[in-house]
């Protein structure tokens, strides 16, 4: 028997003796399994490529092959994504927040394993940035093709993809509950009664088996040194502040650059991004990579902090007290610029990793420099390494826009769950901060720009979802200016509709004439020869422009209290129209199909 007839008759007795719901959960348990083999996979070859390079490096001085390593990281990955994959790999959260939006459940099978090479070899020789999205973007590839084979129905398909993108989290942070939260608050998946299982039983799978492919321990080697002070909220406050304002400053920058490189060549970005990466990193190594070992070089408890400047021209000044608070203020601001070199020049990766890291660097930055500016009336002072795991939090859901997600899983990866309190408090004040300047997060502001993002409010959400041009009804016969009445008579006695479009010669739109304003006279046949269209012919409360939202298009029906509004393209040629209840009975169908009840 072949495999394609076992596989069929696998789907008929599926369907005779499995509830769609319970398939639902083996295959989330299925994809928990593949996503943490994933994580694991993609982290050891990040680790044994960095390892092979760079274990030969002196400490003591400048080691220049951080000019040289990350352009040909850069440019293998680059390359394979180009002539190999030959599809873009990059944003991958975003990528899976469209796939979201859209209803749009097929996430490409290469996905399952081209992100784990390009991403590996790209932070692996020194790219600037974090594995954490590419892997997101596997595990959802992951949902989605394990969902297709079981034959799964189209709005558990949606949840599925969520249920990869919470396993790849759970399992390459080993944070089974931030791996839920970041697909509620990052990737907006509506959570009821029903979704939040599969999401569980993904999330906690990845991590338990995450637990016993890569240890027990927690990511980061946190030293909870004290008990925190309620004293010191305060600066708490001020920390989130001023964690706010730096994911501002990250996110603007980014967009700002992605900008830039958007208009250059291939071969230009590749010479630009792979130049300003490899001299940063060569002046500042902390940037090589994902950067965390500088997090465990701050958060340990060793203090020991000026092995930060192991490896650089800076070595010789690494007694100096402030010496690592300049270099660090250096490497905060030089981040944003690293990252973005990374991947406008080819390279793939995502902004997880240097979130954790920026964030990391701040709170330390603040603690530090209250400390030894003598700011603060406690003895004993701040605690640095509290101070840099609140700013990895801060920062993170500044950034994200997640405040849970910087919270719980800053909490998950350190084990300091003794700071929650003050890890919510920096996390909600840097998302308030950062909301004032930037109403969406760095993944999402690309789509809420074209109207495609979907959101928790569920009206807004169904109306993302809906297809202006499957709406347009064609079926208004049109009329010219110069018709004299009774050719519009002839018109009206052949049609079922009371509204007819006014168009010239170019089938460019001039306005209407409605039934209820000519029906006096069309029962004067001494008229007919008399009036003309152009004189019955008035504009139309509103017109809708293909490539409105459709969240536009409803407003402008609630604004006119019209029930049929003309549609034109960007030249003003008439197509059709759009009607309200039209809108209505689709909204319902959509509702229906795409949104999992209770």
């Amino acid at each position: 028997m072949s495999l394609k007839k076992i596989y069929n008759n696998f789907l008929v007795w599926k369907a005779k003796n499995v509830k769609e719901r319970q398939m639902v959960l083996f295959v989330s348990f299925l994809i928990g399994i593949f996503t943490a083999f994933a994580a694991y996979i993609l982290k050891s070859l990040i680790h044994l490529i960095q390892h092979v390079l760079t274990s030969p490096f002196l400490t003591e001085g400048a080691n220049y092959m951080y000019l040289i390593y990350p352009a040909i990281g850069i440019l293998i990955a680059g390359l394979f994504v180009k002539y190999v994959v030959r599809d873009d790999i990059s944003h991958g959260v975003t990528k899976i927040l469209y796939a979201i939006s859209q209803r749009k459940s097929f996430i490409k099978l290469h996905n399952v394993y081209t992100s784990i090479i390009a991403s590996s070899v790209t932070i692996g020789f020194g790219g600037s940035v974090g594995a954490e999205a590419p892997i997101v973007l596997t595990g959802s590839a992951i949902g989605s093709n394990l969902g297709r084979f079981f034959n799964i129905e189209q709005k558990y398909l949606m949840l599925l993809i969520g249920c990869g993108a919470a396993g790849a989290i759970a399992g390459i942070f080993k944070a089974p509950i931030a791996g839920l939260v970041f697909v509620v608050e990052v990737l907006m998946l509506d959570l009821t009664t029903f979704t939040v299982l599969p999401l569980l039983v993904t999330s906690v799978t990845a991590a338990t088996l995450s637990y016993l492919t890569m240890g027990t321990t927690s990511m980061f080697n946190y030293a909870h040194t004290e008990v925190f002070m309620l004293g010191r909220i305060p600066y708490v406050i001020l920390l989130g502040i001023f964690c706010g304002l730096v994911s501002l400053y990250f996110t603007r920058a980014m967009g700002w650059f992605e900008d830039r490189f958007r208009k250059l060549t291939y071969w230009q970005k590749f010479g630009i991004g792979a130049t300003i990466l490899s001299i940063l990193i060569f002046l500042m190594p902390p940037l090589y990579g994902e950067g965390y070992d500088t997090i465990n070089v701050l958060i340990n408890g060793s203090r020991d902090y000026s092995t930060l400047l192991d490896n650089s021209v800076f070595f010789p000044f690494k007694d100096h007290r402030w010496t690592i608070i300049i270099f660090l203020s250096g490497v905060l601001l030089m981040k944003v610029f690293a990252s973005s070199a990374t991947n406008g020049a080819g390279g793939t990766g995502g902004i997880f990793a240097p979130s954790l890291f920026l964030g990391c660097i701040a709170g330390f930055i603040f603690a530090f420099t209250i400390n030894h500016s003598q700011l603060t009336g406690f003895a004993p002072l701040l605690p640095e390494e509290n101070f840099a795991l609140m700013g990895m939090a801060g920062v993170m859901a500044g950034v994200m826009h997640a405040p849970l997600t910087g919270t719980f899983l800053i909490a998950e990866l350190t084990g300091g769950y003794e700071l929650l309190l003050p890890l919510m408090i920096v996390s909600i004040c840097s998302f308030v901060v950062i909301r004032l300047f930037e109403p969406h997060s760095i993944y999402s502001m690309r789509l809420a720009k074209k109207g495609e993002l979907i959101t928790h409010q569920k009206d807004k959400a169904v109306l993302t979802l809906m297809d202006i041009e499957k709406l347009i009804e064609s079926n208004f016969q049109t009329i010219h200016p110069d018709m004299l009445l009774g050719d519009l008579v002839k018109v009206i006695s052949s049609s079922s509709r009371n509204v007819f479009p006014v168009v010239d010669n170019r089938n460019r739109f001039l306005g209407i004439v409605l039934m209820d304003n000519i029906r006096n006279i069309i029962f004067r046949p001494e008229l007919y020869n008399r009036f003309k269209v152009s004189r019955f012919m008035t504009s139309p409360p509103a017109i809708i422009v293909v490539g409105m939202t459709m969240e536009s298009i409803m407003k402008s029906f609630d604004e006119t209290k019209a029930w049929n509004l003309p549609v034109v393209d960007e030249d003003d040629v008439y197509l059709g129209f759009i009607s309200k209840s039209n809108i209505l009975d689709v909204y319902r169908e959509v509702l229906a199909d795409n949104f999992v009840e209770e």
